[in-house]
């Protein structure tokens, strides 16, 4: 028999966790996006975590870091209950399920705290994911990063409102 797979946990995002989170964004970008972007692209952007000011989009709003036998594998980072501005899983567990898990405790808070709307840039690599999601495109984007030019799109989801769910029909 196929030993089964062990469950992803969720959690806060504690300050020790910084160092793991960001190798977890490198492997991340390196070998989760290669079919979009090229080798120096995805060189430009993983080398935003040696940025010292990227840990703190970690502690500017809501960070949940999903973790398996206690150790982080995934964190998505939600700023003012709208943005989701950082998501991001290791290679490793990719297509587990952890995105997807991340994702909806997310959309389960942002809603539960009135939010009408989540809004996030996504990776042409992430954009499938979020489109099975309920996101709609807004605009395409160019972002410079070093001597590089990447593109992703804005993307956004309007949200039940959480009184409107609860009443019966």
């Amino acid at each position: 028999m196929g030993q089964s797979l062990p469950k992803p946990g969720l959690r806060p995002f504690l300050p020790a966790d910084v160092p793991l989170l960001l190798e977890i964004f490198q492997a991340s970008v390196e070998e989760l996006t290669e079919e979009d972007y090229s080798e120096s692209q995805r060189e430009a952007w993983a080398a935003k975590a040696d940025d010292e000011s990227f840990p703190l989009r970690f502690t500017k709003g809501l960070t949940l870091v999903a973790t398996m036998e206690g150790a982080p594998v995934g964190f998505i980072a939600l700023h003012d209950n709208e943005l989701i501005d950082l998501f991001y899983v290791h290679p490793d567990v990719a297509g587990q399920g952890v995105g997807a898990m991340l994702y909806d405790a997310v959309e389960k808070l942002a809603t539960a705290r009135g939010s009408k709307r989540l809004v996030a840039d996504v990776s042409d690599t992430a954009r499938l994911f979020f489109e099975q999601r309920g996101f709609q495109p807004q605009r395409r984007n160019t972002v410079p990063l070093g001597d590089e030019w990447l593109g992703n799109t804005t993307m956004e989801k309007r949200l039940a409102d959480p009184e409107e769910q609860r009443r019966p029909s």
